[in-house]
């Protein structure tokens, strides 16, 4: 490598995209979804929810480990590691890499996930309690830390390069995909899988969330319980599963005639600095994170068309991003359109922002940006575009992906279609 070479900033596509979700097992599965509006949260099924104050969740449907794992890891394996492989192969798959590639070590994986194993930890904490320390099991640790997804997906299809796990909370997977973005851009990588992870739809964690008063309480009506922006919002929905996208030097992926969903053109990252769950009140660290995004590819606001919002349907959430982005986008704001994903699939927490990526390629690619499900009487304070209920086709060049966390952490991704080429409708 020239040193020089590193200095010249190179553009990234986006040229894979797998998902594991409430919507469906696949990318494709999700999106039908999504454009249609439908919503995956329900009655949790997973366990026994009696005692609880919440019993609805955005469970994954269906999944079955063994069909990308062996048979015999594949029973033991987590689910937030079992998702992010299934995510990552389907990823690849679909970037359709040519015959015979591997990766190398100038490939690598960046993934986000706030919690990790969680599952694991009360299931060995029971043991422990009942039959003693010396039933534990040996898999208790590699099974319950965080950065094990993003190493079975490097073990199970040999990336050698970096391989890093970003534990921030709800902006994680964000985060991954926006540091991976600059690594290709820097001259630093050729290839990296980004995205999330995420599968803790289990009593502690409803539990925690509960007594946090974070969570919807609609149990008898799940369907209708995640309602971003909307007046009668009560708390967010939990919700699981991963996405992973490929992301490539773009002149690379069009030498290979890749097909490309849509380029990563900057990213911002910074801290609210202001309290360990409440978002600042004015949006300030919001707005300043979507600045450094603009700023960091150098476009303007008014270029943006559509935000893809971190919208959790909590009280203090929408009206502080809703603040920030009049920050940001003074009186273009009036003329944003933008979507809470969560109102369909719930909060996938450390994979919410890589799921979030993947939706924003797959909406400027297609041409169609999903819509706020379940957003039937807005807000005052909550006054700007939200596109309530239905999906809209529209021709957007430019997106802002956000994504938010506890402890104040925040990331932004600015993401543009590839000039030059014809949008497929479909």
């Amino acid at each position: 490598m020239v040193a020089g070479s590193l200095r010249t900033p190179r553009r990234v596509a986006v040229t894979g995209i797998g998902m594991v979700s409430p919507l469906g097992l696949s990318a494709g599965e999700t999106w039908q979804g999504l454009t249609q509006g439908r919503s995956g949260i329900g009655p949790i099924t997973r366990f026994d929810t009696e005692g609880q104050s919440v019993t609805i969740a955005g469970e994954v449907k269906g999944f079955r480990a063994e069909d990308f794992l062996p048979r015999k890891e594949a029973r033991r394996t987590p689910l937030f590691m079992a998702y992010g492989v299934a995510a990552a192969q389907m990823a690849v798959e679909d970037a359709r890499m040519p015959e015979g590639w591997t990766g190398d070590a100038r490939t690598g994986v960046y993934a986000g996930c706030g919690i990790g194993g969680l599952e694991v930890m009360e299931e060995n904490f029971r043991t422990l309690v009942s039959r003693g320390p010396g039933r534990v099991s040996p898999f208790l640790i590699p099974h319950f830390i965080g950065n094990m997804a993003g190493g079975m997906v490097a073990m199970h299809m040999g990336l050698r390069g970096p391989n890093l796990t970003f534990a921030t909370a709800c902006a994680a997977g964000a985060h991954a995909v926006g540091e991976a973005f600059r690594r290709i851009r820097d001259g630093y990588a050729d290839v990296m899988l980004a995205g999330g992870s995420e599968a803790v739809v289990s009593p502690l964690c409803l539990a925690g969330f509960a007594a946090m008063k974070a969570l919807s309480t609609r149990n008898d009506s799940p369907e209708s319980a995640s309602r971003p922006f909307d007046r009668d919002r009560d708390g967010f929905v939990v919700g699981e599963g991963a996405c992973f996208l490929v992301l490539e030097n773009l002149e690379k992926a069009r030498e290979r005639g890749a097909r490309i969903y849509a380029c990563i053109d900057g990213y911002g990252a910074g801290c609210d600095a202001y309290h360990i769950t409440a978002p600042e009140p004015e949006g300030q660290g919001m707005a300043a994170c979507m600045q450094a995004a603009l700023l960091d590819g150098g476009v303007c606001p008014d270029q943006v068309g559509w935000v893809n919002a971190h919208g959790t349907g909590t009280p203090l959430n929408d009206v502080c991003e809703t603040r920030a982005v009049k920050q940001v986008f003074g009186g273009h704001a009036q003329k944003l359109c933008i979507t809470a994903l969560k109102s369909m699939t719930g909060h996938l927490l450390g994979a919410a922002g890589g799921f979030a990526a993947g939706v924003s390629a797959l909406a400027l690619y297609h041409g169609i940006l999903p819509p706020t499900r379940n957003l039937n009487h807005p807000d005052p304070e909550c006054d700007l575009d939200y596109i309530p209920n239905q999906a809209r086709s529209q021709d957007v060049k430019m997106a802002l992906t956000n994504a938010f966390g506890f402890g104040g952490t925040n990331a932004s991704l600015l993401m543009a279609v590839e000039s030059g080429r014809e949008r497929d409708i479909s």
